[in-house]
């Protein structure tokens, strides 16, 4: 028996020692670094320096390419090498126990790291989907949001819209699954005919081809959240924003090499200039269950793909991720990469105010308030294909917030990554308190613009006073600079009214309810919401 025993360990050993996994290989340097920093425009877009130079962002290593004969050296050794991060300067690919050894003896690598972090455990037969399965139910400035409208109003981002921040200038990258029909569908026409779509690429297969009807339309409502428009029924949350679309996520998988396909496109993302990252996609579990994650590792530097999200921000992107959807679950908690303090991680609400049912709870495993806000979780509105519909996730809540994100950026160009996220999280409903679930609380992006605007560091913006209000008859401007335009809008999103420049704004045909005042000066331009009794 003993004999038998040994036998069988010295094969278990065997079978162990032989079996590949997933790992990270950690160049020592970048010798070729000097070429870089001699010519930025090779690696960076002219749009990505200049949003270093707007926030004072200095260039690095990081932005540096990978030296090339390090690649060539690790596949001569027999890897098949298909992803890699300039970022992390190194290469993943699959090796056995001595291939590890054989690659640390490298005099180019600096170290080697396996995805998997505890050893392995049992897989999770009721595991989540690292995004929400849908259950659908289809149905400029002067805008008619249709079924967007209690969303946009729940966030308080239409007097950014009504001032004309709609995302004009500002660049998206949305990281997730695929996204068929955008190219088709008349829900999308509006980006396509105006150029917004500004690339695309498939990070799983290596491809341009974002667009296929295999891929998950996962991303095609996200998308939709934002940028989706079908007149008099829809408007996203930044219809005129400019988006690169790029498919990360493999649907019918769940891998980690997920994590280097991210990293992949948030530095592509970098490369091309963009402002803002949207990925409603996470990760905890996975089908080979020894690359799982515990809540301990929720920390916001253990999981690959949350060092590369801090990294896009550390360059000037605002990323923004969902939270999850676990609450229900045995695992309830945010996933990765919502559990970097640097990620602004996005909670579901419902149209109450109350948060949604499956929205994951914080906070992050070293105890950091998470998720940071939240916006509409159940129900969203969004445009698919040619018409609306709705559906529930935290993934639709976030590109929903990235929307509005798009906006406060093109009013506040010059604030830099943590001082928008102060003003979100300082301007959220339930700040200075926080819940487990809902972060500081629901976005309000209107509050957050003029927060920043009355500490005078964006504009020379001079106090501007709409009296009386609550309005019967009309009301009067007072402020010390010229005023150009005063423009008058419905909740509806439509304009009703230029006045010219009077002394009193007669209102008394108007029914009552609430309306936004849209004032222009030689100065700036602000919105204030009035109502008429």
């Amino acid at each position: 028996m003993k004999k038998l025993l040994s036998i069988l360990l010295i094969a278990a050993f065997s079978f162990l020692s032989a079996q590949t996994q997933l790992v990270f290989v950690y160049f020592k340097d970048k010798p070729n670094k000097a070429a870089f920093y001699a010519n930025p425009t090779t690696e960076l877009s002219q749009k990505a320096l200049d949003r270093r130079t707007r926030l004072g962002i200095t260039l690095n290593d990081q932005d540096a390419p990978i030296e090339q004969s390090y690649i060539q050296n690790i596949a001569n050794l027999g890897f098949v090498v298909k992803d890699y991060s300039k970022w992390m300067n190194g290469v993943a690919v699959n090796a056995t126990v001595a291939q590890i050894t054989q690659l640390e003896s490298q005099t180019y690598v600096a170290s080697v790291e396996s995805f998997i972090k505890n050893g392995g455990g049992k897989i999770n037969p009721d595991k989540v989907n690292k995004f929400e399965e849908f259950n659908n139910t289809f149905g400029k400035t002067e805008f008619v949001y249709g079924t967007g409208l209690a969303q946009i109003n729940q966030i308080n981002l239409r007097p950014l819209h009504v001032a004309g921040y709609t995302g004009t200038g500002i660049t998206i990258a949305v990281i997730d699954t695929g996204f068929p029909r955008v190219n088709t569908g008349s829900a999308y026409a509006r980006i396509r005919n105006n150029n917004q779509i500004k690339g695309t690429y498939n990070f799983i297969n290596k491809t341009t081809d974002v667009y296929s009807t295999t891929l998950n339309n996962h991303g095609s409502y996200c998308l939709g959240t934002i940028a989706g428009y079908i007149e008099n029924t829809f408007v996203g949350s930044a219809p005129d924003a400019d988006f690169y679309l790029y498919a990360t996520e493999d649907a019918a998988n769940e891998i980690p090499e997920e994590q280097l396909y991210w990293t992949e496109a948030a530095e592509e993302a970098d490369r091309k200039g963009v402002d803002v990252i949207s990925t409603s996609l996470g990760y905890y579990s996975f089908d080979d269950s020894r690359y799982n994650l515990l809540y301990a590792d929720m920390d916001g530097t253990t999981s690959f793909i949350a060092r590369t999200a801090q990294i896009a921000s550390e360059k000037g992107i605002f990323v923004l991720a969902a939270a999850g959807n676990e609450a229900q679950n045995a695992w309830h908690y945010i996933i990765t990469p919502a559990d970097n303090v640097k990620v602004f991680t996005i909670g579901g609400v419902t149209s109450t105010g109350a948060s949604s049912s499956f929205s994951s709870f914080g906070p992050n495993a070293l105890g950091k308030i998470k998720p940071d806000a939240s916006a509409r979780g159940t129900g969203t509105a969004m445009a698919y294909n040619n018409g609306a519909t709705t559906s529930s996730g935290t993934s639709f809540a976030t590109p929903l917030a990235a929307g509005g994100v798009a906006c406060l950026i093109q009013a506040l160009p010059n604030k830099n990554i943590d001082e928008l996220q102060n003003l979100l999280r300082g301007n959220a409903s339930l700040f200075p308190n926080h819940t487990d679930q809902m972060g500081y609380g629901i976005l309000n992006f209107g509050q957050s613009l003029n927060t920043a605007l009355a500490t005078g560091e964006n504009t020379t913006n001079t106090k501007i006073k709409v009296y009386p209000n609550p309005v019967t008859t009309s009301f009067s401007i007072n402020t010390t600079d010229k005023i150009i335009s005063v423009e008058l809008y419905d909740t509806l999103g439509r304009k009703i009214k230029n006045f010219t420049n009077e002394s009193s704004y007669d209102i008394e045909k108007l029914g009552k309810g609430m309306y936004f005042v849209k004032i222009t000066t030689d100065k700036n331009s602000t919105v204030e919401k009035i109502i008429k009794k």
